[in-house]
């Protein structure tokens, strides 16, 4: 409580209480003036565990002859990775162009009835093995290219589907609804509002998408497309483990890339509002 006192002049005037002495209130043995030490950083446990991997795997690596071994085939894992990257870029380029717009369509409130319908369609992707959708086109289109990137781009078109119409489906309807106040038309809506707040999950499909393109791609092989497949499977094959190496970590350092480059442009194309990650 504030106290009143008289002054010289005989004025009365109030002052404040006292401040409380220390650790009053606060609890006993608190000091509010005390200053909270940081605590030394540790390392999470995955990062040791991938580091005591790293570790292992570059000490096998110099103790053994294996590394000149799979650069013999250096050529070839040039040649074919080519054929790789290609055949990854034609597929899931193309299912990006086709599954981003079918999720927008499906997502719209017209066909929202019919909309988990639809995307059992594109479940037949997932749930027929890779290499039967690529027995399958090779049936209907022969052997070569066009049937490899026909069954890649099946096999991979549901994850964007999927993520594309649930991250428009999950955009809180306040949004929507303050965007149509404003004035805004359907088409307004979905570009600056739906689609930016949609954007992560998008991201998310596709890196999903890619990954399954880049590890389904060695089989397509099999039907005469190449790739680096044709060091697998003829390593398998002849019983030689440097063949196989020699597609197979390639084909790892593919999938790698790519994903922390389709990272990159989601980290930097997602506003910062409403990326978890900035």
């Amino acid at each position: 409580m504030p106290r009143k006192t008289v002054d010289e002049w005989g004025l009365a005037e109030t002052q404040p209480d006292p401040p409380p002495p220390c650790g009053e209130g606060l609890g006993v043995g608190v000091n509010p003036y005390a200053v909270t030490l940081p605590t030394r950083a540790t390392l999470p446990p995955a990062f040791l565990v991938w580091l005591v991997i790293a570790l292992a795997l570059a000490w096998w690596l110099w103790s053994s002859s294996m590394p000149a071994e799979i650069l013999t085939y250096w050529e070839d894992i040039t040649y074919l990775a080519v054929q790789h990257i290609e055949l990854v870029a034609w597929s899931g380029g193309l299912a990006i162009l086709v599954g981003v717009p079918v999720g927008i369509v499906l997502s719209r409130p017209a066909l929202r009835k019919v909309s988990e319908a639809a995307l059992q369609i594109f479940n037949l992707g997932t749930t027929i093995p890779t290499l039967a959708i690529l027995a399958l086109s090779m049936s209907v289109l022969g052997i070569g290219t066009v049937p490899a990137i026909f069954g890649l781009w099946a096999a991979t078109l549901l994850p964007i589907v999927r993520n594309t119409y649930t991250g428009l489906r999950a955009v809180p309807a306040h949004l929507v609804e303050a965007a149509h106040g404003m004035g805004m038309t359907p088409a307004q809506v979905l570009w600056r509002v739906e689609l930016p707040n949609a954007l992560f999950v998008i991201f998310g499909g596709i890196r999903t998408a890619l990954a399954i393109c880049v590890g389904s791609a060695p089989l397509v092989f099999l039907i005469g497309a190449g790739g680096l497949g044709e060091l697998i499977f003829t390593g398998i094959a002849l019983d030689e483990l440097p063949m196989m190496l020699a597609g197979a970590i390639p084909t790892a350092l593919i999938a790698v890339i790519t994903d922390f480059v389709v990272g990159r442009l989601q980290f930097h194309l997602v506003p910062r509002g409403i990326n978890p990650l900035r």
